[in-house]
């Protein structure tokens, strides 16, 4: 009896059991189907079945994930939900709990980008070390993109207004669909090997993931990566990625952003020239106020150094150093006399005849000295004086009378230099080269 009650378990244990079981037995799966018996209560739960031609499940999606979910769950749309196997103790019925739910078709294609972005990824395509800045002036830009959408009147439109000057070529392509790979790798590789442009611009307009597939295929990643010329890559609205927007030297959320990354607004690049040439005329003239003031101190040091001011500045020298010469004369002059007079007395005191000859000797030697040094100076100074007497007589009034001329001149010895001075009656006296004449004028 004891082992028998020992096996013995109550409803809510079996499901516990099985509860535990089924979890531990069952990781995440992945499971598609098709929606049934849709229900969202006021909790805001999503309650459905996934079903197919045979059997359904009944799965729960609790509110924080059912509420970021991008589409309305409806019945009959096939999905693919990812979820936990478990056993709702309360009922006995096993279920599946949701979190995260996708539609079927876009969900492969999503699992397919997320395979092929990690394998590229892990490559260094996307790396941000490889990508290369666009030029600061774009002159050339080639858009690969269908002639026919949107997305190149959105481009060619902001081009327009922003920068007129750039050179556009629109090279086109399909954006959609099987061919459309191998078109855009094909034109890409083109355009690149021609040497044209400083950049190119890879866009389409929006759509569904399947839409924008092309834009995800390895081939054409591997060429934007490759391109020699910058590739900015702007496909579909900005919550779209796709993997060549990753490759890409410059992803832009729309097309129309993409052409106003690529060019300057002309009213912004006229605002910096003008103030590039404010620069420039403020550079220009502090130079040019710096060269004149090095000119001013060159004319001041020239002034400075003219051949007039050299020769006052020797003369000034010269009139110093004879005046020193003539007191240092002075002052040996007066030493040896000094000295003289006390050699003198020394003699008269000792009465040494013969020292008292020898320095008569030595006097008689050295007294001519003096006399021949300061003759000789006087000499110099007679002979500059005399130029200097021929400079100023070459410029004497007295010089004009001796050649014959006449210095007029009133009462007060004011100089009569034109008979306008002087009126009738008035007394001259008139200064020749032997004497003085007084005149009346008549």
């Amino acid at each position: 009896m004891t082992d028998i009650a020992r096996d013995i378990l109550t409803p809510s244990q079996l499901n516990t059991l099985a509860r535990d079981l089924l979890e531990s037995a069952f990781p995440l799966i992945w499971v598609e189907g098709e929606l049934g018996n849709v229900t969202r209560p006021a909790s805001g739960h999503l309650y459905f079945t996934l079903k197919d031609a045979r059997a359904q499940v009944r799965c729960a999606m609790f509110k924080p994930k059912s509420q970021w979910l991008n589409f309305v769950p409806r019945e009959g749309l096939r999905v693919l939900a990812r979820g936990r196997l478990t056993l709702y103790e309360a009922r006995g019925d096993y279920q599946l709990v949701i979190d995260h739910l996708e539609e079927a078709g876009e969900g492969a294609l999503r699992r397919a980008f997320e395979a092929l972005k990690a394998k590229l990824g892990a490559e260094g395509l996307f790396e941000a070390a490889r990508k290369r800045p666009l030029p600061a002036h774009v002159r050339r830009l080639g858009v690969i993109t269908s002639p026919s959408g949107a997305a190149v009147r959105d481009v060619l439109s902001v081009l327009g207004r922003r920068f007129p000057l750039l050179e556009v070529d629109v090279l086109p392509v399909q954006v959609q669909g099987e061919a459309a790979p191998a078109q855009i790798v094909a034109m890409l590789r083109r355009a690149a090997a021609s040497g044209r442009y400083d950049a190119l611009l890879l866009t389409r307009g929006g759509g569904s993931l399947e839409d924008l597939w092309a834009f995800n295929d390895e081939g054409l990643v591997r060429a934007v990566a490759a391109s020699p010329v910058p590739v900015v890559c702007a496909v579909g609205h900005e919550t779209d990625f796709s993997l060549a927007e990753f490759a890409a030297d410059l992803r832009a959320p729309t097309p129309s952003v993409a052409a106003e990354l690529l060019v300057p607004e002309q009213r912004d690049l006229l605002n910096r020239l003008r103030t590039l040439h404010r620069q420039l005329l403020n550079q220009h003239a502090q130079q040019l106020r710096q060269r004149m003031q090095r000119a001013d101190r060159a004319a001041l040091r020239l002034h400075a150094l003219r051949p007039q001011a050299r020769l006052d500045m020797l003369r000034r020298r010269q009139q110093e150093a004879i005046r020193r010469l003539h007191a240092a004369w002075r002052e040996r002059q007066q030493r040896r006399q000094a000295a003289l007079r006390h050699a003198a007395a020394v003699l008269r005191a000792s009465q040494p005849q013969r020292r008292l000859s020898a320095l008569r000797e030595r006097l008689a030697a050295l007294a001519p000295r003096p006399q021949a040094a300061v003759a000789r100076q006087l000499q110099r100074d007679a002979l500059r004086l005399r130029a200097l007497a021929r400079s100023l007589e070459a410029v004497s009034p007295l010089a004009t009378v001796a050649r014959g001329y006449a210095l007029v001149t009133r009462e007060d010895g004011t100089l009569v230099r034109s008979v306008a001075q002087v009126a009738s009656g008035d007394a001259v006296q008139a200064q020749l080269s032997d004497g003085k004449l007084r005149l009346r004028v008549e």
